[in-house]
């Protein structure tokens, strides 16, 4: 497989009638949602989307949402899942940086972030349907931008023939997705993925989980996160059925894996914590294969529970970055010896702990985590600065025919490799915040609170914490008395809700280094001190 469509592209053929996506008591088999992508690709191509145009995608996960995203790709664009949690200043960012010309998404989810999209290059916005009825006779209208309906033009899921197919896609090397994760500072960037990527990638993770055409798999994480997204590429590459799920409350999931006999979860630690703290159905309990860990370490002690409450399931704990799409896993059999561990590297990929100066760290030596293969991203949309200080080759490893030095992902992640092989994570080297399974920029979070105009300066760090991971705290320092009530109201027009602080402390000045610039490690000591008190 050279492209990431031709997975399902494949299974249509080989097993057309085979359940293929189930989301709101719908299913489409894997004939009809090939047909849904195609009749994506066509409508995509007829707007003028060509090899390498992006499509920022910004939905609820929905039948829609995929045939979108995959449409994309038969098209030869670029494809660019956008967070539904996200709100308008950070949906525009992601469209303006990205570049992207159409934006697929919903009535209502366009008029919440009209006001944002003036700027960003958009040309063309195509409305699907909403679940509770169709899209309304007047459209919203949006100064520059055409607005049209994703279903005319012949996207009907029971219309008849297809019109002409877009020309074939480029080689495994072209861009697939762009998927933007939070840096450490300023708004977040866009990690360009190739097809090639994404099909190893797709093919490795279905290896070691040991996926067949017989699994169900719940796609709970947002697509916009590379395992979110990970659940339907390993899906599709074996023809197994992917279940789309926005859940509200933990009985949702429960509920979902008991009506499709789901068999594989992919979850973040504090939607792990939600769903062993409630009553599961028995058949649901037992059919469960395996679950997965991601986006943080998980606890013993909800580890345990997790076995006991899914005694046929094996756990698999994992390590990645979108970067990598995916570095590491511990087997299973391998769990009870080393529970502490993220594994080792997973099939096609080489996974190295390194020194400053390059050359490897000996057996419980810390040192960086760095990422080689063909998992391997292609670097930072439009920033060759960032692209050039994390993506760059390892000293000693290029082969001499190489006419370009392979690179390799320096992760800023410390770890150490036992005597055994197996690694541990030790911690970051910058200052980005893990909540919730997200990646969060401190800057963004302060930028939000400088921008309600009632502090003066502000500093955003991660805390411990046994069920986020981290949580945030905001220090601050005003003019005058804040009203935290008003000020984290304020904070949320412009936040999503995993971003918001979850303490906020008043301080009366901020330590600074002789350079007069925040000395954020005094700040973060004082912080962590007065929050442990």
């Amino acid at each position: 497989m050279t492209t990431i469509h031709q997975h399902l592209e494949q299974q249509a053929r080989l097993r057309p009638d085979a359940p293929a996506l189930s989301a709101r008591d719908a299913t489409l088999t894997y004939a009809r949602l090939w047909q849904g992508v195609r009749r994506a690709a066509v409508r995509l191509t007829g707007l003028g989307v060509a090899r390498h145009d992006r499509v920022a995608v910004f939905l609820e996960k929905r039948f829609e949402t995929v045939e979108a995203l995959w449409g994309t790709s038969v098209a030869g664009g670029v494809f660019v899942p956008v967070n539904p949690l996200l709100k308008g200043r950070q949906v525009a960012h992601v469209v303006r940086d990205s570049g992207a010309r159409v934006l697929v998404t919903s009535a209502g989810r366009l008029s919440a972030v009209r006001d944002h999209l003036g700027d960003t290059g958009l040309t063309t916005v195509l409305l699907v349907d909403p679940a509770d009825g169709g899209v309304p006779d007047d459209l919203p209208q949006v100064p520059g931008l055409t607005v049209l309906r994703w279903a005319d033009g012949g996207h009907e899921a029971d219309g008849g023939p297809l019109p002409d197919e877009p020309a074939p896609s480029g080689p495994d090397t072209d861009i697939a997705a762009i998927l933007y994760t939070s840096g450490s500072t300023g708004a977040p960037k866009g990690v360009v993925l190739s097809h090639r990527n994404l099909v190893v990638g797709a093919t490795s993770v279905s290896g070691y989980l040991h996926n067949t055409a017989d699994d169900v798999l719940l796609a709970v994480l947002p697509l916009s996160f590379d395992a979110g997204l990970s659940q339907l590429t390993t899906a599709f590459a074996v023809g197994a059925h992917a279940v789309l799920l926005d859940y509200l409350l933990p009985r949702n999931v429960t509920a979902a894996c008991e009506k499709y006999g789901v068999t594989g979860i992919t979850g973040v630690p504090p939607l792990w914590t939600q769903l062993a703290s409630v009553e599961w159905p028995s058949g649901a309990r037992f059919a469960l294969r395996y679950f997965a860990n991601t986006g943080g370490r998980m606890s013993g002690a909800l580890l345990h529970e997790l076995r006991e409450l899914f005694p046929a399931a094996a756990p698999y704990l994992m390590y990645g970055l979108t970067e990598s799409f995916r570095s590491t896993y511990l087997d299973p059999a391998q769990v009870d010896a080393r529970p502490d561990s993220i594994g080792r590297a997973i099939p096609n990929a080489e996974v190295l702990v390194l020194r400053p100066d390059g050359t490897p760290c000996a057996a419980d030596e810390p040192g960086e985590l760095v990422h080689r293969g063909s998992l391997v991203a292609l670097g930072y949309w439009n920033d060759p600065e960032r692209t050039a200080a994390r993506f760059r080759p390892v000293p000693g490893y290029d082969e001499p025919w190489r006419a370009v030095p392979e690179p390799a992902v320096w992760s800023g992640d410390t770890v150490v490799r036992d005597a055994d092989g197996y690694l541990y994570f030790v911690g970051r080297a910058d200052e980005m915040i893990k909540t919730s399974g997200y990646r969060v920029s401190p800057t963004e979070v302060e930028e939000a609170a400088l921008a309600t105009g009632l502090v003066r300066e502000a500093v955003a760090i991660g805390v411990p914490d046994a069920r986020l991971g981290q949580r945030i705290a905001l220090a601050l320092l005003a003019p005058e008395p804040v009203d935290t009530d008003r000020l984290l109201k304020e904070m949320r027009q412009s936040l999503p809700t995993f971003m918001l602080p979850a303490q906020v402390h008043v301080a009366a000045a901020f330590p600074r280094n002789p350079n007069g610039k925040l000395d954020r490690p005094a700040i973060r000591a004082e912080l962590v001190a007065e929050v442990a008190g």
